[in-house]
């Protein structure tokens, strides 16, 4: 595909089977090669697209190396036919495994058509490291699809095992592109983004106000129209969403950067995938001045910061607001619904469907509502910052973090509930759409059972396209999509492996736990020790599924000590 758009191709026709192990093929109308330069190509480090050293220093061209036709042609059936515009004929070379087998006149149309077949028939061994077909397909579709969105102007054709997946004609614009790829759903929750200053210009789509992933996978970024991932793009993407977004979620977006080829480097890895600029604190602080201001002008709030050279990319508060405000700890959210839990103890839930949940095993659970004798003594005094629950007790003063315990005792439920089958779902009236990309389509695919299993039960309706037709009943149907996308990116970051029963549920209990929490704004006496009282009836009730602490004390000597008073 590089070297079709080098060529300058305004179609690409791209065709695959059994994830490209069996056939590919990739044919354009670009300007087509001679004779002599199909044979050249061939060679390893050939190149007509470096002509002296100096080129190497600005690259303006998506390949340079001369490696990767050879590298094909070694490992196995690889077939060229190319044809000039002004040529009465075509040439057509055959390779098989690294071994010349013909070149001969042929008809083709103007342009160049490669075929692989039989991939690793050459080197046998490599097949063991391919995935499955779906998990191949998955990652020819996505990268196809990057230099769909990185060309609008060429038309894109993918066609998988005979059936066309993805069809666009050129398009006028970045929007109409990224609605045809990724679906108009995700294109919506977009914003365009136009900024040039000092040589440098960005634009593309942005995520609009609380539009969030739980990875980083739909954050897009291309420098010179080159697909790249860049830790200085993204960190200032995610620096950017700071105020917007919650801890942990990541903003979405397909940005471009524009700049001379002098100052980045692309050389930096085999794929081409990373880049290093000559100045990052110059590219970081303009991205995030760039989002910042858009973010503004859609009316979320985010303050615009000035940020002066790379030591001030950190965002300032201004006066009149708190720090602790700006930084993004956002307000708890409203009070909700709240029934008993097993034992006659109030739990918060979002569904208020907590009764149906089962609660801590018999062993550990409190025969009423009544707390453990070591809590008995204590006193609640307040809440302080709306997510910490003060108390005192006989040995000095307890500080609990509330989100933390609350995500420590549904962990647990959730996996009891689980190993013991009993997961409670509830069927939906209406099922809940999601569009997702090829990859996670793909890992959704392989993952069905194992949803399904855990309450959620979604079903295939198109290429890409998806129902969920029932929910675990501690989850809104309105967030369970939201839960779907975070589950897959779990999955795509290998943390969670079906084939391990065991940790894929622990993953899917920690996802969930940090799901069903929802905190009321305050809470009272009996609330607050109700949490303190499931809290250590857990199995591990230090630490919340994600490793915080879920409390702390300080003692009675401890506050002397701070006091500089005689204990």
């Amino acid at each position: 595909m590089e070297n079709s758009l080098d060529a300058g191709a305004t179609r690409i026709e791209v065709e695959f089977r059994h994830g490209g192990r069996s056939y590919l093929r990739i044919e354009d109308n670009g300007s087509g090669m001679t004779r002599d330069d199909a044979l050249l190509s061939l060679e390893r480090h050939a190149t007509s697209k470096i002509h002296e050293t100096a080129d190497l220093d600005q690259l303006h061209t998506f390949g340079f190396r001369g490696e990767a036709l050879p590298s094909i042609a070694s490992i196995a059936k690889f077939e060229l036919q190319t044809r000039r515009t002004d040529a009465p004929t075509g040439t057509e070379v055959l390779i098989n495994g690294g071994k010349l087998v013909h070149v001969r006149e042929c008809g083709v149309a103007p342009g160049t058509r490669i075929t692989v077949t039989h991939l690793f028939s050459a080197v046998p061994a490599r097949r063991k490291f391919l995935k499955s077909d779906a998990t191949e397909s998955a990652h020819i579709i996505q990268n196809v699809r990057l230099y769909a969105l990185a060309c609008p102007g060429t038309a894109f054709t993918l066609i998988e095992d005979g059936r066309v997946l993805f069809q666009s004609p050129s398009c006028a614009t970045l929007v109409e592109r990224v609605a045809e790829i990724f679906g108009r759903q995700f294109a919506a929750d977009l914003l365009p983004l136009e900024v040039t200053e000092d040589g440098l210009r960005l634009s593309g789509l942005i995520g609009k106000p609380g539009v969030s992933r739980a990875a980083r996978h739909e954050m897009i970024t291309f420098v010179n129209r080159r697909p790249v991932d860049s830790r200085t793009l993204n960190y200032a993407l995610i620096e950017s969403y700071a105020t917007t977004l919650p801890k942990g979620r990541y903003p979405v977006g397909v940005l471009f950067l524009e700049m001379s080829p002098v100052a980045v480097d692309v050389n930096v890895h085999p794929a081409k995938r990373e880049v290093r600029f000559r100045s990052d604190a110059q590219v970081r602080s303009f991205v995030i001045r760039a989002v910042l201001q858009k973010l503004r002008e859609s009316g979320s709030g985010a303050p615009v910061v000035p940020l002066i050279g790379a030591e001030n990319t950190t965002p300032t508060a201004p006066p009149s607001m708190p720090l602790a405000t700006f930084r993004g700890v956002s307000a708890p959210a409203p009070a909700v619904a709240r029934s008993p839990i097993p034992g006659g103890a109030p739990l918060n839930s979002p569904t208020g469907m907590s009764a149906s949940l089962p609660g801590p095993s018999p062993a550990s659970a409190p025969s009423s509502s009544a707390p453990p004798m070591h809590l008995a003594s204590w006193r609640f005094l307040g809440t302080a910052h709306g997510d910490y629950a003060l108390f005192e007790t006989p040995a000095g003063v307890v500080v609990l973090d509330r989100r933390a315990a609350h995500e420590r005792v549904w962990f647990e439920r959730l996996q009891e509930q689980f190993v013991e089958g009993k997961v409670a779902s509830q069927r939906l009236l209406f099922a809940v759409p999601v569009e997702l990309d090829a990859i996670a389509s793909a890992l959704l695919l392989d993952r069905l059972a194992f949803l399904k299993a855990h309450g959620l039960d979604v079903g295939e309706f198109g290429r890409n396209f998806f129902r969920i037709e029932a929910v675990p009943d501690w989850i809104e149907p309105e967030a369970a999509a939201e839960f779907l996308r975070d589950v897959l990116a779990a999955a795509r970051e290998g943390r969670l492996d079906e084939g391990n029963l065991q940790l894929a549920g622990e993953e899917w209990a920690r996802l969930a736990a940090q799901k069903a929490v929802r905190l009321p704004e305050t809470t009272t006496a009996t609330d607050a020790l109700a949490l303190a009282t499931q809290l250590f009836a857990c199995e591990q009730p230090h630490t919340s599924p994600a490793g915080r602490p879920t409390h702390f004390e300080l003692s009675r000597g401890d506050l002397a000590r701070r006091f500089q008073r005689g204990v």
